[in-house]
Parts: C-alpha cells; sequence; structure tokens
C-alpha cells in the first residue's frame, strides 16, 4: 500500500494457456482466407511443431475451414476490385503457393473485363484518353504495365478512340 491507502502491488499475470496449432490456425482463418502454404509458413515461424501444423491444416481443409481454391478466388476478386490486372494477380496468387490448375482455376472465374478495367484506371488518374499526347499515352501504359495488364488491355485503354466508346 501507498501512502494514501490504495494497493498498489500487482497481482501476478496470469499465464498464458498454450493454443494448439489447430486453434492458432483458426484464429488466422477467422480474420481472413489463408492459402494452405501460407498458413503453414505462418505456423511454423510461431514455433509449432512441423507435424503438428501439418495435421492440423490438413483437417481444417478436410473440414473445410481452409480452401485454396476459395482462398485464390477471394485474393483475385479483391485484386481485380482495386485495379490490378491479371498477370499481377496471377503472380501474387503463385507467391502463396498456389500450383498453376488453382491460378488459372480461380482466374477463370473472373467474369469483368480486363480492358474496361484497365481504362477506368486510366480516365480516372490522367482524365480523358483523347487529349492525351504521346509521353501520355506511354505514361498511362507503364502504369498499366506496373498493375499487371497484358498488352491487348493496355493498347484499348490507350488509344484514342477509347472514350467514344
Amino acid at each position: 500500500m501507498d501512502d494514501n491507502g490504495i494497493d498498489t502491488e500487482r497481482k501476478p499475470r496470469r499465464k498464458a494457456r498454450e493454443l494448439s496449432a489447430t486453434q492458432r490456425a483458426l484464429g488466422l482463418l477467422t480474420r481472413r482466407e489463408h492459402s494452405r502454404t501460407e498458413l503453414t509458413r505462418k505456423l511454423a515461424s510461431r514455433g509449432m511443431d512441423a507435424g503438428e501444423v501439418e495435421t492440423a491444416v490438413a483437417n481444417l481443409a478436410r473440414d473445410g475451414w481452409q480452401d485454396d481454391a476459395r482462398f485464390a478466388e477471394s485474393l483475385m476478386r479483391a485484386r481485380a476490385s482495386s485495379g490490378h490486372g491479371p498477370i499481377r494477380i496471377r503472380a501474387e496468387l503463385a507467391t502463396h503457393g498456389l500450383d498453376r490448375e488453382a491460378i488459372t482455376a480461380a482466374l477463370d472465374t473472373f467474369h469483368g473485363d480486363w480492358a474496361e478495367i484497365a481504362s477506368d484506371l486510366v480516365r480516372r488518374r490522367y482524365g480523358p484518353v483523347a487529349a492525351f499526347d504521346l509521353n501520355q499515352r506511354r505514361k498511362a501504359a507503364d502504369f498499366l504495365l506496373r498493375r499487371g495488364f497484358d498488352a491487348a488491355a493496355i493498347r484499348a485503354a490507350t488509344r484514342a478512340d477509347a472514350d467514344a466508346d
């Protein structure tokens, strides 16, 4: 106690309960979707036993809590809606440990128009395409290339008659 009669002694902290690999994985999955590889990597980096991690992730995948196809579609939709093209999305999905078939299947679920997304990005960032000089077209094309759009979408988005549509 201090001079004012207030109890200032700290109570000992309760020791944190050790979470299992399944509990930690579920905690990660409730925040957002994860690929199987990403989930395994995160759990292993937290010092979990590799065998326990593999078993937990396999069980969660079997029970439908973790699904690489669902993860890929979710990431693809999020990136497409934020203005990224199919090349960049494909590369990002590959960094999450997804195989070529899963990536292709996710990109096949996209029902939008990549050229239209690219055109919209150019209009919002640089204004009407009809007023572009050669330098502005090149700048817009470089921007779209960095965002992961292919040559056909870039040509469609930066051509002068794109605003006439």
